[in-house]
């Protein structure tokens, strides 16, 4: 019956965006945050994006990221979700923004940032920073709302009106915990392996069995206290977390180094040995 606050939304959102982008050298990720299911990558490629004067941008990794958004290239932009690319200039609508920017590119430094007015296509006034984040972790629009209610009626039994959390979405009220019926925003969620470049390497440290054991018995115990609740039904957790199963075989394709604990006395007999 909880949502996370505001800032830490805001900030996995950005930290799961420069995953997909390969912009940071080192990730630590606890094995239980890594279970979840997350929004899919080209639902944040479409509503995230971070633009500074005087920073780099490599034109070609951001074509890439408006295709996976499903963007659509036109000579001349005038709508949410289209782009230009007109030599050195980059026009960008982004879903969700109130203006369209316009990027003066001097070899791959932004030069300046402009807004723009869509009917004259004259710049309107100069940015120095572009920071757009999705409002949350799934689409609270109509096509959002539409999906949710049409989910939820082939997940669940009985009276959807009954329902708090269908009565708030169908309004486009974020309803407190609705991050938990995340799966229903979408016609299939991601695994945190689908932000990670193929090349990552991924370290695993501890009893991450163990570990993920007790995550499961506890989440079971929380299911199984609260599915009798109709009026607020919650989803079977295989829907919201990976299992064991799941989890290791996501990151089997990737590089791996596996560090093994040494026990205190195991390190101190080595020590008096003289190794």
């Amino acid at each position: 019956h909880f949502s996370p606050h505001h800032d830490l939304i805001s900030e996995r959102l950005a930290t799961l965006y420069q995953m997909m982008r390969g912009e940071f050298d080192i990730a630590i990720v606890p094995v239980t945050t890594a279970l979840y299911r997350l929004a899919p990558a080209a639902y944040l490629a479409a509503n995230t994006f971070f633009f500074k004067q005087g920073s780099r941008l490599a034109a070609a990794e951001l074509r890439k990221q408006l295709t996976l958004a499903g963007y659509t290239h036109v000579t001349q932009v005038v709508a949410p979700g289209e782009y230009s690319f007109r030599g050195g200039l980059i026009d960008l609508f982004p879903m969700g923004s109130a203006l369209p920017y316009r990027l003066d590119l001097f070899d791959e430094e932004i030069e300046s940032i402009r807004s723009f007015d869509v009917d004259t296509q004259r710049s309107i006034y100069k940015v120095n920073e572009v920071r757009l984040l999705p409002a949350r972790e799934f689409p609270l629009d109509e096509t959002g709302q539409t999906r949710f209610r049409r989910n939820f009626r082939e997940r669940f039994e009985g009276d959807p009106s009954r329902s708090r959390v269908y009565k708030d979405i169908s309004k486009g009220v974020p309803t407190a915990g609705v991050e938990y019926y995340l799966p229903l925003f979408f016609d299939s969620t991601a695994i945190i392996t689908d932000y990670l470049p193929q090349n990552t390497l991924v370290c695993l440290q501890g009893d991450l069995m163990q570990a993920i054991e007790q995550f499961w018995t506890d989440t079971h115990a929380r299911h199984a206290m609260l599915r009798g609740d109709l009026a607020n039904p919650v989803l079977p957790p295989n829907e919201l977390f990976l299992t064991a199963d799941a989890f290791f075989g996501a990151i089997k394709p990737l590089a791996r180094i596996e560090f093994e604990r040494i026990s205190p006395s195991s390190s101190k007999g080595e020590g008096r040995d003289g190794g």
